[in-house]
């Protein structure tokens, strides 16, 4: 058994399919296969249903599997922190992260890269309960987004919440005019807008729509998308308004759209930032966090008293 083996391993669960996880892996489908097919070999059990295509893990393969995501894991962490002791931090960091999450990714990792120049990124956008399993089976190294955060420190994971600073709607003044900035508008005047809204499978989507049923209303959706820049286009269009979390938007981008506070109660769950339990984060990830949890405590933005781990 080496290393290789379970990197092939954990690519074939990622990518669901024998010649993706092949390219992934920068060998040969046959080369992929015959390296795992060793490896339930000397194993002595079958990890994969095979058919004509990939059919899944069997349930030793599973259990294999979860080894192998830990392994990977603390391989390539090892992998770095012998880079940054070679010459300072840096490498790629995954990063995953919930949509309309209350914070801009990107604003806090310009700052990041004022230190630590040499660091990179890969950001994938996840829904909350896909990014709650990327963090638990090491396939990013930081998340951020919706958490129950009792769930987050029984299975031992370093926080940072941030703090709730409310829901807002973002409109095109010039075709909302009688939507004055001033006063926080209430649901009821909200359900009569046309909106231009997350899908309904997203938790912040979920979280409004419960809202909306719990006051007896029916808001007017006239656009959903998973994509941010498709609902932006729909709101900049004055196809609809949009509601966010304060702190999605940059308001420099969007200097033609106005924003108005909405009066609605604080999610269920905690916009948070969390990585693996210290000692056991990459050291990559350890590093931005650390600096995260300062950042935003200093724009006003972090309940940075409150973090635990």
């Amino acid at each position: 058994m080496d290393i290789k083996q379970l990197i092939y391993l954990c690519n074939l669960e990622r990518e669901r399919h024998f010649g993706r996880a092949a390219d992934a892996s920068f060998v040969s489908q046959p080369t992929l296969s015959m390296r795992l097919k060793n490896l339930e070999r000397e194993l002595g059990v079958a990890l994969i249903h095979r058919g004509n295509s990939f059919q899944g893990f069997t349930a030793e393969g599973k259990r294999v599997l979860a080894w192998a995501r830990e392994i990977v894991s603390v391989y390539q962490g090892l992998k770095l922190e012998v880079e940054s002791l070679k010459q300072g931090v840096g490498g790629t960091l995954r990063i995953g992260i919930v949509p309309q999450c209350g914070v801009s990714l990107p604003q806090l990792l310009q700052q990041a890269q004022v230190h630590y120049p040499d660091l990179r990124y890969q950001v994938a956008v996840l829904s909350a309960d896909q990014l709650l399993e990327a963090l638990t089976n090491h396939s990013v190294d930081l998340g951020i987004g919706f958490f129950e955060l009792a769930l987050l420190a029984e299975l031992k994971f370093q926080t940072a919440p941030i703090v709730d600073r409310g829901v807002e709607l973002v409109f095109h003044p010039a075709c909302f005019p009688a939507l004055t900035p001033t006063p926080p508008l209430s649901l009821a005047q909200v359900a009569e807008l046309p909106l231009c809204l997350a899908e309904p499978s997203r938790y912040f989507r979920r979280y409004l729509d419960e809202n909306f049923r719990a006051a007896g209303l029916q808001p007017r959706v006239v656009l959903e998308s998973a994509s941010i820049f498709q609902l932006l286009q729909g709101v900049f269009t004055s196809l609809g308004c949009g509601i966010v979390l304060r702190g999605h938007l940059l308001p420099a981008m969007t200097p033609a759209l106005t924003t108005i506070p909405l009066a609605m109660p604080a999610m269920k769950r905690q916009t948070a930032m969390a990585i693996a339990t210290t000692g056991r984060a990459i050291p990559l990830a350890q590093t931005v966090f650390d600096f995260a949890r300062v950042w935003l405590a200093q724009q006003g933005v972090d309940g940075a008293a409150a973090w635990s781990e």
